[in-house]
């Protein structure tokens, strides 16, 4: 199989699809990499590494996008549309849930689309959502103590406080990958952390870890009025697989938080979990609403592109490698791959995409078998 790698081209993205460890792998079993020049640039992967790995580097986006599979990072932005067809596997995010025009486009083109986030282990674990979560859950912690201080408009507050003074209030909503590994930072930090989650298991998991170090709500709007109200920091760790996250803190709540104080939305990719949340970016990354400053960068593991790079593809090789070595009927075989499929010749097969649109969906191996 020609497996293509285009250079990301969203605002301030550095990561890229594959690793020359990835590539060496699928010229191990016979494949041809197609790399577009410069691609690993941002994650400080050379050209020349590429190649030593067995890639052949392409001059333009449009000769990586031309191969049978493309490996990306980022869902196709606008400007990468016309490259989509019906012979085409995309392997990437995609995030179809907050993003009708790419939906259509998918379908329209009769792409394959066979999205990380919605890929699923039959334990019911997210592998390749899950380093990225990881990354994000920390990040959001860092960004949020950076948009506290007083020049970024906040409050001014220093996350651990000092002797004498206390420390920040950070509020955390959600207590999966994303919501535990920004606690985890937030609690290092010596801020006064706060976590709320539905699952009473994931709130007794983390009371269990932290033994007192960290303080546990159900999420309720009743909880969530209350919390936000005396909160310096909120992140929004929210996620439904596949679907829009749901909105826990509405425009009404926004006049009851203090002036100054910081929502980092981690959700922003599948929505947003608060209401007021709209997309940002790496290059102009913050707005105010009520006095409260909003995070929402919708690439956030792409300020670390190095880290995230190696970190996606420990994960995502894997499944690289067995779309390759088997074309579609991996899909066929790997109930993970048929979560992950969200597009097919025209056909949408994740139902939390139809749902949040309203269209119908087909189930992945009955599209497959129509085919």
């Amino acid at each position: 199989m020609r497996i293509g790698l285009p250079k990301e081209i969203k605002d301030n993205e550095g990561r890229v699809g594959m690793t020359p460890g990835t590539i060496k792998a699928l010229a191990k079993q016979g494949h041809k990499v197609l790399v577009e020049r410069g691609a690993g640039a941002g994650s400080s992967i050379s050209d020349e590494e590429y190649q030593a790995a067995g890639a052949d580097i392409v001059p333009y986006a449009k000769d990586a996008w031309a191969a049978d599979m493309v490996v990306k990072v980022k869902e196709p932005i606008t400007s990468e549309y016309n490259y989509l067809r019906q012979d085409l596997i995309l392997f990437t995010y995609l995030h179809l849930a907050s993003d009708k025009p790419l939906t259509e486009a998918l379908l329209a083109s009769g792409t394959t689309g066979i999205a990380y986030e919605t890929l699923q282990t039959a334990n019911g674990q997210l592998p390749l959502l899950t380093p990225m979560s990881e990354v994000a859950g920390r990040m959001a912690t860092q960004v949020g103590a950076t948009y506290l201080q007083k020049s970024h408009g906040g409050r001014g507050v220093l996350m651990g406080g000092v002797p004498g003074v206390a420390p920040a209030n950070v509020v955390i909503l959600g207590a999966g990958i994303v919501g535990t590994n920004a606690a985890r930072v937030a609690v290092g930090l010596g801020a006064q952390v706060t976590v709320l989650d539905i699952s009473h298991d994931r709130l007794k998991y983390l009371d269990d870890i932290y033994r007192g170090q960290l303080q546990t709500r159900i999420s309720d709007e009743y909880n969530i009025e209350e919390v936000i109200v005396e909160a310096d920091l909120v992140i929004g760790a929210v996620l439904i697989p596949g679907g829009r996250a749901p909105w826990l803190i509405t425009r009404n709540m926004l006049p009851t938080m203090r002036k100054g104080s910081v929502i980092v939305d981690v959700a922003v990719d599948q929505g947003g979990c608060v209401e007021t949340t709209q997309a940002t970016t790496h290059s102009n990354p913050t707005y105010e609403i009520d006095g409260v400053v909003h995070y929402c960068v919708a690439n956030m593991p792409g300020a670390v592109p190095r880290t995230s790079t190696f970190a996606l593809n420990n994960q995502t090789s894997i499944y690289t490698l067995r779309l390759a070595n088997d074309g579609l009927d991996a899909v066929r075989k790997d109930t993970a791959l048929q979560y992950g499929l969200n597009t097919y010749r025209g056909n949408l097969t994740y139902p939390a995409v139809a749902n949040a649109f309203g269209l119908k969906h087909t189930d992945p191996l009955e599209a497959l078998d129509n085919s």
